[in-house]
């Protein structure tokens, strides 16, 4: 950027029309630090709208206009895929912040974002690892919904949540189906599925058996949980 060309970006401006948090999480969303990186400020209203998609979830508006606790945060046990994915979270901001990895971070909350939206209901529990976690990167707002709902203490003097490995094993995963080295399907099967258990999988997908017909299967190599390929001639 020049001033002399005219082509500087007046981070006030940003600020003024967007916030300051926004604009925090934009430049560090923008990649790798070591990287460059072209101003879109369309990527601003993007980091903007994610920002609002917290908010909504935490508050609602009632009838007067006010801004209230939402509804769908609740004080039940934390459990089940929102579970999963908040330790995922803390795991991957935890460790992708030792890295300076900050945009990789932020694309792991705006994901677990979007599952407490769509969401039934989100326990208070989970909905302050969030804040805490978004935090140093968004200050402000984080602090502001913590005061909102009543949480007890500091956003920022809270400590760091710990996660649980034993929440991040993969329970089914998705394992591609190759005949000949060509993906031909994709099947869903139990992480610790055995080798003939994804070969016996494999061989009664109907899609695969098109391409098997005809043909004897003369080799057939497994990938744990990523692929299995059916050579056959």
């Amino acid at each position: 950027m020049s001033k002399s060309r005219g082509n500087v970006v007046n981070p006030d401006e940003v600020v003024e029309a967007y916030g300051a948090d926004a604009l925090r999480l934009y430049l560090m969303f923008m990649g790798p630090l070591e990287q460059s990186a072209p101003w879109n400020t369309e990527g601003v209203d993007g980091i903007s709208r994610f920002l609002a998609r917290i908010w909504r979830v935490a508050l609602d508006q009632d009838q007067e206009g006010k801004w209230v606790a939402a509804s769908k945060l609740d004080d039940s046990q934390p459990g089940g895929e929102l579970l999963k994915i908040v330790h995922a979270t803390i795991k991957k901001v935890g460790e992708d912040v030792e890295k300076l990895r900050f945009n990789t971070a932020i694309s792991q909350m705006m994901e677990c974002t979007n599952a407490f939206t769509s969401a039934g209901n989100v326990p208070h529990e989970l909905f302050r690892t969030l804040l805490i976690l978004l935090n140093p990167f968004s200050p402000h707002l984080s602090e502001e919904l913590w005061e909102r709902l009543g949480y007890e203490g500091s956003c920022l003097k809270s400590p760091w949540p710990s996660y649980d490995e034993s929440l991040l094993v993969e329970e089914r995963v998705e394992i591609v189906v190759q005949v000949n080295g060509k993906v031909r399907s994709k099947i869903i099967l139990a992480a610790d599925a055995t080798r003939e258990m994804v070969e016996s999988a494999a061989r009664a997908d109907s899609k695969v058996q098109g391409h098997l017909e005809g043909l004897t299967v003369r080799k057939v190599i497994v990938v744990p949980g990523r692929l299995v390929n059916l050579v056959a001639g």
